[in-house]
C-alpha cells in the first residue's frame, strides 16, 4: 500500500501537469506558452523521481526540459516578434478543438480500459502500485511503453529540428 504522503504528491504533481499543459496550449503569448511547457516536463520529471527512475528523470530534465525547450525559444524568438500576441481562434476552430479533443480523450480512455493489462481482473495479478506502474510504462517487455516514448521523443526532436530549418531559410 503506498503512503498518503505520496498519494498526495502524485495528485499534486499530476494537477499541476494538466494545468501547465492547458495553459501552454491556451496562452497567446508564445513564449508564455514555453514556460508553462517548461514546468510540465518538470512535472513529468518528477513523476519519474517519484516511480524511483532517479536516471530518467534526470535525463527528462536535462534533454526535454533543458534543451528541447531552448530549441522551442530559439526557434520562437528566430520566427516570430516575441512580445505579440497570436491570433485569436475562431469560434468555429474552438468548436472542431474541442470534438477532437473529447474524441481522443475517448479513444485514449477505450484503449487504457480495453487493452492495458493493468486493469485487469485476474486473480494472479499483483496489485497496481506505483512502482507496478512505472515498470508496465517504462519496460521493454510485451505490453510495455518504452520504445513507443522513445519513439515519440525521437519525432518530437525531428519536428524541432525541422522547424529550425524552416525558421533559418526565411
Amino acid at each position: 500500500m503506498e503512503s498518503v504522503g505520496s498519494i498526495i504528491m502524485y495528485v499534486i504533481i499530476a494537477l499541476s501537469m494538466i494545468v501547465f499543459s492547458v495553459l501552454a496550449v491556451t496562452s497567446r503569448k508564445i513564449l508564455r506558452a514555453a514556460t508553462y511547457l517548461l514546468f510540465t516536463l518538470f512535472a513529468a520529471a518528477g513523476l519519474y523521481f517519484m516511480l524511483d527512475y532517479e536516471f530518467l528523470g534526470a535525463v527528462q530534465i536535462a534533454v526535454y526540459a533543458g534543451g528541447i525547450v531552448v530549441l522551442f525559444v530559439f526557434a520562437i524568438l528566430l520566427t516570430t516578434a516575441p512580445g505579440h500576441n497570436s491570433e485569436k481562434l475562431t469560434s468555429k476552430s474552438t468548436i472542431i478543438g474541442f470534438i477532437a479533443a473529447a474524441a481522443m480523450l475517448a479513444v485514449c480512455a477505450w484503449a487504457l480500459l480495453t487493452r492495458c493489462e493493468l486493469f485487469a481482473t485476474q486473480p494472479d495479478m499483483p496489485a497496481l502500485t506505483m512502482n507496478r506502474l512505472g515498470e508496465v510504462l517504462m519496460g521493454t517487455d510485451k505490453g510495455q511503453y518504452l520504445l513507443p516514448f522513445e519513439a515519440i521523443s525521437v519525432l518530437l526532436l525531428a519536428c524541432i529540428i525541422g522547424g529550425v530549418a524552416i525558421a533559418r531559410k526565411r
